[in-house]
């Protein structure tokens, strides 16, 4: 009788028909593993822990310049969410904190975060902590919790139309050593502005304007500061 011989590939050679995985490794159950699908993130459920979320959610306000007029202070970053669900986040500046203790140099980070709907509402907060991601956080809830109206239209003496594409009046507001001027002007000029500014102001829904800045603009915690105040002054005083 007659024996049969089996040859093994060498050299780390597969046979013919051998399943793969991955990087190559054939599956022990003989066939191809299915990848594991990407876990999309859940949106949290907002549950309103103060008397003003329980109002808001419940539909009893359904403003926020209601809750501007009736003097309250917004303590949850839902209430905003829920009232202006079109808000865009983005962020503006970051940096780092280097302080030298007692145990040595410590490191933390800085965020300064805009959201607005480019539609007459625009909040800018600030974070920090020792990790980007948590500092970014911080600065968003801080910025939800620092929405403010503004009042739009036409103020420029050169368009007078009826549509809201401008400031209704100059407004000048200051944060810091920034003074920055805001002075309405005619429809299809566009935003006269830096590249933060503008971006800043077209967050805010302002398309035509002027601006004039004075102090340490490279500054951005004194120059959002500085905006913030010029556009709450048209809610305020129009």
């Amino acid at each position: 009788m007659s024996q049969t011989t089996e040859s093994k590939p060498q050299g780390g050679q597969r046979g013919k028909g051998a399943p793969t995985y991955g990087g190559g490794r054939p599956d022990a159950k003989g066939g191809d593993r299915p990848r594991r699908p990407r876990r999309e993130p859940e949106e949290e459920v907002w549950v309103p822990k103060t008397i003003l979320g329980q109002k808001v959610a419940s539909g009893e306000i359904s403003s926020l310049e209601e809750i501007i007029e009736l003097g309250l202070r917004i303590q949850e970053a839902g209430i905003i969410k829920k009232l202006l669900p079109d808000l865009k986040s983005e962020v503006v500046d970051v940096g780092i904190i280097q302080k030298m203790t007692s145990n040595g140099q410590s490191t933390r980070f800085k965020a300064i975060v805009a959201t607005g709907n480019e539609n007459g509402y625009l909040g800018i907060g600030q974070g920090k902590s020792k990790q980007m991601r948590i500092a970014i956080e911080k600065a968003t809830n801080a910025a939800y919790l620092n929405v403010n109206p503004i009042k739009m239209g036409c103020g420029s003496w050169e368009c007078r139309c009826d549509q809201k594409h401008s400031v209704p009046f100059k407004v000048k507001g200051k944060g810091g050593s920034v003074t920055i001027e805001i002075i309405p002007a005619p429809r299809g000029l566009g935003l006269v502005a830096g590249g933060k500014i503008k971006r800043l102001l077209e967050l805010a829904g302002l398309k035509d304007a002027w601006t004039t800045a004075k102090g340490s603009t490279p500054t951005m915690n004194s120059t959002s500061k500085a905006i913030l105040d010029c556009l709450r002054q048209t809610f305020s005083q129009g």
